[in-house]
């Protein structure tokens, strides 16, 4: 398997390829060595358990990339953006299911409203574009899409199967724990010998920067999970309070961004992206037409959902920003893989529409974000 997230990308570099994001090239690795084509694994529990690691560090690194000092007009641009992608998504799913192509319209209108934070994140790192003011616009409109999808998503559809109302008094209990959590560190920041403990100890093998990033990413995903959440929310939660609390980018100037995206992208993430391409379901992608249908609809359901909203990004950035940032709020692969097992899990979805569903997922990272990139280079 990490042989695999190893070559993919060496070799489309190497090779006369299209030059795609390296998540691309792990997902149809992962397609190519999985049951569909040479039988070389099989999602087999050990898998499933890096893979799982691998979801929840690439919501931790999402988390971890969001500017709280970012102007407010993108709080207000990108919440309208989703407000009405929202609606649009709702329409689209209302449509699926009245053609009987797909049921459970409040969950696939979910799915459709997301974008994938952490695969967003990833292309504009690839491009050298989060720092910028485009990227930090493209960066808070995923990431509302991502944190309001999750919220929703841990409402209506716990898979611990508790009640809407018992699922928000715990989503409530559970955001006043991490609202706790986040004061006792904020406290701690206060600390000078402490801080200067921590700075001697970073520089050391006991690397105790990372340990205690990893550390408040277990306590918050360990918590999410007993909350009956999903642990990608205390996931990405863990990160955007680490981004939170970096008032003074401590974070970044000690270099603990980097070490924690070299265990992420270098290892776990890939694992994830690899294991999405051999769990995909192709036999039932291919039981019956209106699976078919369905993959194509899904990928121009997201254009639409995702992409035209960005549009109104448009009276602050230049037309091409505006055209590439849609495109990159309209790649969704991870929440959707994530929500549509969930769907399975609890009756509300079929594995083929799951299938089909998350086969357009997959094909809107393989072409929107290599399409973003050339929007985004000079014209």
């Amino acid at each position: 398997m990490l042989g695999a997230a190893t070559a993919a990308p060496l070799l489309v570099d190497l090779l006369p390829l299209p030059k795609v994001p390296p998540i691309v090239s792990e997902i149809v690795a992962g397609i190519l060595i999985g049951p569909v084509v040479l039988d070389l694994v099989d999602d087999t529990a050990p898998l499933a358990v890096f893979s799982s690691i691998g979801l929840v560090f690439l919501f931790f690194l999402a988390g971890l990339e969001i500017a709280f000092d970012a102007r407010d007009r993108h709080l207000a641009l990108v919440g309208l953006a989703f407000g009405v992608s929202l609606g649009l998504a709702l329409i689209v799913a209302l449509l699926f299911d009245a053609v009987e192509l797909v049921g459970a319209p409040l969950l696939v209108a979910i799915i459709l409203a997301a974008t994938s934070f952490g695969i967003v994140v990833a292309v504009l790192k690839d491009a050298g574009q989060t720092g910028t003011p485009f990227g930090q616009l493209v960066i808070a409109g995923a990431s509302i899409a991502d944190f309001a999808t999750v919220i929703l998503l841990s409402l209506f559809f716990s898979s611990s199967g508790a009640s809407f109302e018992t699922t928000l008094v715990l989503l409530v209990l559970f955001l006043g724990v991490v609202a706790v959590v986040g004061l006792v560190l904020a406290g701690a920041r206060g600390s000078e010998q402490l801080k200067a403990t921590v700075a001697r100890l970073h520089r050391t093998s006991a690397q105790i920067s990372v340990r205690i990033a990893f550390l408040l990413l277990v306590v918050l995903v360990y918590m999410s999970e007993e909350f009956g959440l999903e642990v990608v929310l205390g996931a990405f939660l863990a990160g955007a309070m680490v981004s939170l609390l970096d008032r003074e980018n401590v974070v970044r100037d000690t270099g603990l961004t980097e070490k924690l995206e070299g265990i992420g992208f270098g290892v776990f993430i890939p694992i994830f992206f690899v294991a999405s391409g051999v769990s995909l379901d192709l036999d039932a992608l291919f039981s019956s037409f209106d699976t078919i249908v369905l993959v194509p609809l899904t990928v121009i359901a997201l254009l639409v959902v995702r992409g035209v909203p960005a549009l109104i990004y448009g009276r602050f950035v230049p037309r091409r920003q505006a055209l590439s940032a849609g495109l990159l709020q309209a790649t969704s692969l991870s929440f959707v893989v994530a929500a549509t097992q969930i769907g399975v899990e609890i009756g509300e979805l079929e594995p083929a529409s799951a299938a089909g569903l998350v086969t357009g997922g997959v094909i809107s990272v393989l072409i929107f974000p290599a399409l973003a990139l050339r929007l985004l280079r000079p014209a």
